[in-house]
């Protein structure tokens, strides 16, 4: 039995971890559950899987039946509860930036850290892998590309890896042209071909901005520099990446696009289970295709790879003037393609820094996210 701590709790690969502990009753228990604003979401969990914790950043009054459970509230609730309510594991899928804190604090206090936040990596890598190594914390990824490429070295044995290639789906817009590109709706950007996710990744993932991310998440994981990590557009998403070696020989993980499989790969690891999903048929599999990604309409991605070169403080420039962006965007108060613009306006604003502490990041953040605010507002962006 693995006591589990979920943070974000409520959201796509939240509820699908949960999927999987509802599963396996007996070899996993949700020990501590933590989510933003979504209270009656997280009071539906509390009652269904009763951990020991829960956490909120907005606090609420708690219903009677739920008021013997461990209630933590504020903006860093989730770090308070992954320090203060032991688990074996922890589960961090919180979105962006603000999931940084509580996985450093979970490499403080669980043996596992099942990182599905890939934010982390991109601002605090050398912070978050340098703590993992001192405190012999395992990290598992989570992302379906990443956990492709994890598994395949597993299989490689010794044999050192010469290049990872992520594979990407393209997103919702891939075959548009660049104008009709700049103007994609929110409803047009949010229907993705392939995956089911929570907006802001799927806004990433039509940008191409998602993959620049993981390219930097997978540097920090495996090793590997920018010029050894390439990205090619996969349209059916059953290739989730690939590793080559030496000799030109390639190992690729397959499978549905399915999350809840590289979710039950990282909890079950190092064995596996089944989470109940469909299983590839090859009969029916009429193509699998691939193609090289378009910087020109989708500049986001060379954004990314210029960050990672760059070093210091540029991914984290990278990263929060993008989620200032995208927010924006999702509220309607701007066009899709103000995002690349206002990355790139911030990436050139922003002093670029070397990255000391936890503090260094917060405050490049900051700057970014001004930034971007001020280039959204000279291009027209609503109050």
């Amino acid at each position: 039995m693995r006591s589990i701590a979920i943070l974000g709790a409520t959201g796509s690969i939240g509820t699908q971890a949960l999927d999987i502990i509802e599963k396996y009753p007996g070899r996993f228990r949700a020990s501590a559950l933590a989510a933003a604003s979504d209270s009656r979401g997280l009071f539906a969990l509390a009652r269904k899987f009763r951990p020991d914790a829960c956490a909120l950043v907005n606090e609420c009054e708690i219903p009677d039946d739920l008021k013997h459970i461990s209630w933590f509230f504020g903006a860093d609730s989730a770090r308070r509860m992954v320090s203060q309510v032991p688990s074996d594991d922890a589960l961090c899928a919180v979105v962006g930036i603000a999931g940084l804190g509580a996985v450093l604090d979970a490499i403080d206090s669980c043996k596992r850290v099942l990182l599905a936040n890939k934010e982390a990596l991109v601002t605090g890598g050398g912070l978050v892998m340098e703590k993992a190594r001192r405190k012999k914390c395992e990290l598992l990824p989570v992302d379906s590309e990443h956990s492709a490429i994890f598994q395949c070295l597993k299989a490689a044995g010794d044999n050192a890896p010469s290049r990872l290639i992520l594979t990407c789906s393209g997103g919702a817009l891939r075959t548009w042209d660049k104008d009709r590109i700049d103007t994609a709706t929110v409803s047009e950007v949010l229907a993705h071909p392939t995956w089911r996710m929570g907006s802001k990744i799927t806004v990433d993932c039509a940008s191409l901005m998602n993959k620049g991310l993981e390219v930097i998440e997978a540097h920090h994981l495996f090793g590997m520099p920018a010029e050894k990590i390439d990205v090619v557009i996969h349209p059916q998403s059953v290739i989730h990446s690939m590793v080559e070696f030496e000799d030109g020989a390639v190992l690729a993980q397959l499978g549905n696009p399915d999350m809840r499989g590289p979710i039950s790969y990282a909890m079950a690891h190092p064995g596996r289970i089944s989470y109940g999903g469909a299983r590839l048929d090859f009969k029916k599999l009429s193509a699998l295709t691939f193609d090289e990604p378009d910087t020109g309409r989708f500049p986001c991605l060379k954004y990314a790879y210029n960050a990672l070169k760059t070093g210091g403080t540029a991914p984290v420039i990278l990263n929060g003037a993008n989620e200032e962006a995208v927010a924006s965007f999702l509220r309607g108060k701007s066009r899709f393609g103000d995002i690349a613009r206002a990355v790139d306006y911030a990436l050139n604003k922003c002093e670029i820094k070397p990255i000391n502490s936890e503090e260094d990041i917060y405050a490049a953040d900051q700057y970014a996210r001004q930034a971007a605010r001020d280039k959204l507002k000279a291009l027209g962006a609503e109050d």
